[in-house]
This record gives structure tokens, C-alpha cells and sequence, in this order.
């Protein structure tokens, strides 16, 4: 076997080029609350459950009024997310039309 012909034709880096956090897209944001307030929810979700199973007294309204937030966070990351794929959408429309 002789020497092989290299693949590249110069010299090639091994580090990987860093360009910093991709800036912000169009819904975001949006997801990102909308996590944290699911969080949010789910715990309040699991400290308002674990009394029936401990046997202790149920903990007050509020708490239950909490839990409700795991609903809203979902809607919250849901639009979110339906945001990017209509400015996502608007963007292959306007590159594909050439404006």
C-alpha cells in the first residue's frame, strides 16, 4: 500500500468555529414562559395530589387555582411555537416569491 493523496487540500482546523447564541426567533420567547409557567403548574399540581396520598388535610383553594397554570403554560409554549411556524412559513414564502 502506498501513501494515500490527502482529502483535503489545505490545513484543516480541528476546533469548531463558536458564533455565539443564535439571536431570538419570533415565539421564542413565548415558549420559554410558557415552560416555566407549566413548571409552575406541575408542581403545585404534585403538592395539591400528594395529600390525598399522605392522608393529610387537603391544602386551601389557592393551591388549586395554582395548578391551573400547567393548562396555561401549555397554551402559552403552544402559541409560541404556532408563532415561529407562521413567521417560518412567511420567510420560505418571501424566499421563494424573490422579494
Amino acid at each position: 500500500m502506498g501513501a494515500q493523496a490527502p482529502i483535503y487540500p489545505g490545513a484543516v482546523s480541528n476546533e469548531t468555529p463558536h458564533r455565539g447564541s443564535p439571536p431570538d426567533g419570533p415565539g421564542d420567547r413565548l415558549v420559554r414562559i410558557g415552560v416555566i409557567v407549566f413548571v409552575v403548574g406541575a408542581i403545585a399540581t404534585l403538592a395539591t395530589v400528594a395529600p390525598m396520598f399522605l392522608g393529610a388535610d387537603p391544602l386551601p383553594t389557592a393551591a388549586y387555582l395554582i395548578s391551573m397554570l400547567m393548562g396555561v403554560g401549555f397554551a402559552l409554549a403552544a402559541a409560541g411555537v404556532l408563532r415561529s411556524i407562521t413567521a417560518q412559513r412567511r420567510e420560505a414564502a418571501r424566499v421563494t416569491d424573490g422579494r
